[in-house]
């Protein structure tokens, strides 16, 4: 990480502190459920990345799931009934 580090000064770019590093991890860790319902305080910055990178996995897993549900009754009703207007109401 270090040689990273040492060529975005080198190219000009700002270089992030190991505070703002720091604090962007404590900041994951206070959004990932998985991670903020733990009772240890201490956990690694390479846990609270993996779990963030399971946790955005599992949401988009989610959207793709809920997504093929909407299509399926979408399809499956009626595009004049009520419960199709709703849907649409709620999409728009």
């Amino acid at each position: 990480m270090s040689g990273r580090r040492s060529r975005s000064r080198q190219s000009g770019v700002s270089r992030i502190t190991d505070d703002q590093i720091t604090d962007l991890v404590s900041k994951l860790q206070r959004l990932i459920p998985e991670i903020r319902n733990r009772r240890s305080d201490k956990v690694s910055a390479s846990t609270v990345l993996q779990e963030t990178c399971n946790y955005i996995r599992n949401l988009h897993r989610e959207v793709d799931d809920l997504s093929d549900r909407l299509s399926e009754l979408l399809a499956s009703s009626d595009t004049d009934s009520d419960q199709a207007a709703i849907i649409r109401s709620l999409l728009m």
